[in-house]
């Protein structure tokens, strides 16, 4: 995503004042309409918020299970966020952009979907759900974006990375994950501990 596409943001004031929250929250009705309330959006470019830490780019966090196993890939160079390159993660997912609220009430889930579709191919029915939020104001990339975390509980563990920036992707158990925890992003740790 090009530094002048337009990104979904929300007031980091809105975020502090809806809870703020350190690591994993859980999701609950109130907390979810505070956060994705689509009056409450905008769509600045991406290079004026991708250091200013008083916007949050709501970034959805897409985990694909089946059962017990969980797909997992190491970002590859041809990723866009440089910061998070070679860390490996659980995570599918990225910006929301403003073409996503083009002809649509909720350009959130539109964005969340597309961004699923860009990133993998699934072979198999499956049951969402969002299951919680991320936030690590600790690092650079963390201080200026929140993680929407959402469960995709597949039917087979079937999907296929359409991009070289999920390297090395596959399924593995997810007890052999948390023991190779310090290998993957503060969001995928965070994750990986609720899963």
């Amino acid at each position: 995503m090009p530094l002048d596409e337009k990104v979904l943001v929300i007031p980091t004031e809105r975020f502090r004042a809806a809870g703020y929250f350190h690591g994993f929250r859980p999701a609950d009705d109130a907390y979810r309409s505070a956060i994705l309330d689509p009056t409450r959006f905008s769509f600045p470019a991406r290079a004026e918020v991708e250091n200013d830490p008083s916007f949050k780019q709501l970034i959805p966090y897409i985990v694909l299970r089946c059962g017990e196993h969980v797909f997992h890939y190491r970002r590859g160079a041809a990723g866009t966020e440089k910061r998070l390159a070679a860390l490996r993660s659980i995570g599918i997912g990225g910006h929301i952009s403003e073409a996503d609220a083009a002809g649509g009430i909720d350009p959130y889930r539109t964005g969340m979907l597309r961004e699923l579709t860009e990133e993998v191919e699934l072979g198999c029915a499956y049951r969402e759900r969002c299951v919680g939020f991320i936030n690590d104001d600790r690092t650079p990339v963390g201080s200026v974006h929140l993680g929407v975390v959402h469960v995709f509980d597949l039917e087979a563990p079937a999907a296929r990375a359409r991009e070289d920036a999920l390297a090395e992707s596959g399924f593995a158990p997810l007890a052999d994950l948390l023991r190779e925890a310090a290998q993957f992003e503060t969001w995928s740790q965070f994750t990986l501990e609720v899963l």
